[in-house]
């Protein structure tokens, strides 16, 4: 490897490492802002669309962009599961902890290959299944629900299953946006947030929003920081660093976010439930590192795409 290539791979590390970082602290401005989760998404996508199309315009960007009536269609179809996702998310939030929340939201590269194999027959190995296998159990033991959750009707149970709901659809943003090619990512996270504006429209009370006062800070920073700043951390990082590695650090998300949730709230998971993190993190990181078999490039897709074009506006690394 030569010094370029050194140098270019640790500003990478550096890049993504910081924008992981940034989305581990996600959960507490979320739990902060006070804000319903509809009325948090509305404002981040607000926000975010701001942040992001000041650096896109600012760029040149928009000039050029790659999109054809196609692709801007599955970008919009893809917004649409990320900005639901995002009120999933933020509802378990509520309903468990940032901690289990963040968790069994990574789960997500499991439902990325049960339904790349179910909707697009890609091909699912026996040792993919065996992994996802074990994540599950992992799963089962982290979400620390009991039997009797299942009978009392209580929050948590639900906010488990928002938890895994907003994996499901973040898995199904991610293989819709891995159909976009000779598009910059910027372009289609700005496509994304921006849908999510008028999509949220309806649901956002902005009569809640009269007491916000000082709260508003956290809702700006959302969109601000942790849309506008870590995307554009994250996709720089991207075209500088081999998925192996991008696979690692995307774990430095949740692990900042249960250290977050502890030091803020003092929540933590319990030692049954710490168990299944390693299983969880092994099993994402086999599937998410299996190779697969070489295919032949489309013609006329990418020839002419700016450099890392390409890439997915939901790739390897599990954002929220």
């Amino acid at each position: 490897m030569t010094s370029g290539n050194t140098g270019s791979e640790s500003k990478g590390t550096a890049q993504l490492t910081a924008a992981m970082v940034l989305s581990g602290t996600l959960g507490v401005f979320v739990v902060e802002s006070g804000a319903s989760p509809f009325n948090v998404v509305f404002f981040r996508v607000l926000f975010g669309a701001l942040a992001l199309g000041t650096y896109v315009v600012s760029r040149g960007w928009l000039r050029d962009h790659g999109f054809t009536p196609r692709t801007l269609g599955l970008a919009v179809l893809g917004g649409v599961f990320i900005v639901f996702n995002w009120v999933f998310l933020f509802q378990s939030y509520e309903n468990t902890s940032i901690s289990v929340a963040t968790v069994v939201y990574h789960t997500q590269p499991f439902y990325v290959v049960l339904l790349g194999a179910l909707l697009f027959r890609e091909r699912l190995t026996a040792a993919k299944v065996g992994w996802i296998v074990v994540a599950f159990a992992g799963l089962i033991l982290v979400s620390g629900v009991r039997p009797s959750d299942f009978t009392s009707g209580g929050t948590y149970l639900t906010g488990v299953g928002q938890a895994l709901l907003a994996a499901l659809l973040y898995g199904l943003s991610t293989l819709v946006t891995k159909r976009i090619t000779g598009v910059r990512p910027h372009l289609i996270a700005l496509v994304q947030v921006v849908v999510g504006i008028p999509l949220l429209l309806p649901f956002a009370d902005f009569g809640a929003m009269g007491g916000t006062g000082a709260d508003w800070g956290w809702l700006v920073g959302l969109g601000v920081v942790h849309t506008g700043l870590m995307y554009v951390l994250m996709y720089a990082a991207y075209a500088q660093l081999p998925t192996a590695k991008i696979a690692v650090l995307a774990f430095t998300y949740p692990a900042v976010a249960m250290g977050m949730d502890w030091l803020v709230y003092g929540h933590h998971i319990g030692l049954v439930q710490a168990l299944g993190v390693p299983l969880i993190v092994t099993a994402s990181l086999r599937v998410t590192l299996a190779r697969p078999r070489a295919a032949a490039p489309v013609r006329g897709t990418v020839g002419h795409a700016p450099e890392a074009a390409s890439r997915p506006a939901t790739p390897t690394a599990c954002e929220a």
